[in-house]
């Protein structure tokens, strides 16, 4: 895969430093046997919600679209409720392995903090014209309205992603909303304390991955081995990130 499209991705980051994935495995990622949804033959491109404990606390919503994840940082996360119209600030393209890893990116570092991955799955683009063609998923976006249905361990059943500020010809900042469809998977549980939630891949919540984490480097420091920030996917250790970004809990959910 081009690299073009991280281009701003990897600007930010000094991976001496942090153990976050480069991108350069994101297209041969997809049909790896190691893949969390490898079993899974549907074909439909992959989703991960991560919360980021960084300066402030938010949760990173990212779909995959043409080889990388989009990626929004959403304060007060995903809702299953669709009264719950969450605000999702856009943020650089991520690579398509940044969707296994959680763990710690060090203090100092672009997004500096604790990251576990909250929930991932596959997502069905729902997006049609008036004349109720099918439109490409990307093109709905560009648009600045597109509709999906989540496939994942916790959020399930369609949702939309609404521009309501900036945009192509804009010079604001792009603001969106995320907001539940009204359909049988919506439920008033809203959105879990991220303090409390627990990762889709492990079962640990924040504090714990970060203990985690602290001991894995203390061990290495004792070692002789380095100390930067370490992460993990689901196969052993890696690296791990997320992006700065606004947040705050939003009401009880399910973790």
């Amino acid at each position: 895969m081009s690299k073009e499209p991280l281009r701003t991705y990897l600007s930010k980051r000094h991976f001496d430093r942090t153990s976050e994935p480069r991108g350069g495995d994101s297209e041969d990622s997809r049909d790896s046997p190691d893949s969390s949804d490898s079993s899974d033959s549907s074909g439909n491109p992959r989703f991960v919600v991560q919360i980021h404990d960084a300066s402030t606390m938010h949760f990173d919503f990212r779909l995959e679209v043409d080889g990388v994840l989009k990626s929004w940082s959403v304060p007060k996360g995903p809702s299953t409720d669709p009264k719950d119209k969450r605000l999702a600030m856009p943020t650089e393209d991520h690579p398509l392995d940044y969707r296994d890893f959680e763990g710690v990116i060090p203090a100092g570092e672009y997004g500096g903090g604790t990251v576990i991955v909250w929930d991932q799955g596959r997502y069905r683009p729902m997006s049609h014209d008036k004349k109720g063609h099918p439109v490409p998923f990307a093109e709905s976006l560009e648009k600045g309205h597109a509709t999906f249905r989540l496939e994942g361990k916790k959020l399930r059943g369609g949702y939309a992603l609404t521009r309501f500020r900036g945009g192509p010809d804009s010079d604001e900042r792009e603001s969106w909303l995320l907001v539940k469809a009204d359909d049988e998977q919506a439920g008033d549980q809203g959105t879990p304390d991220p303090k409390r939630a627990r990762s889709a891949l492990s079962g640990h919540t924040l504090k714990q991955v970060a203990a985690e984490v602290a001991e894995e480097s203390g061990v290495a420091e004792e070692s002789g081995g380095s100390s930067t920030g370490q992460g993990r996917s689901k196969g052993g250790t890696g690296g791990k990130s997320g992006t700065g970004g606004k947040s705050g809990s939003g009401g009880k959910g399910r973790a």
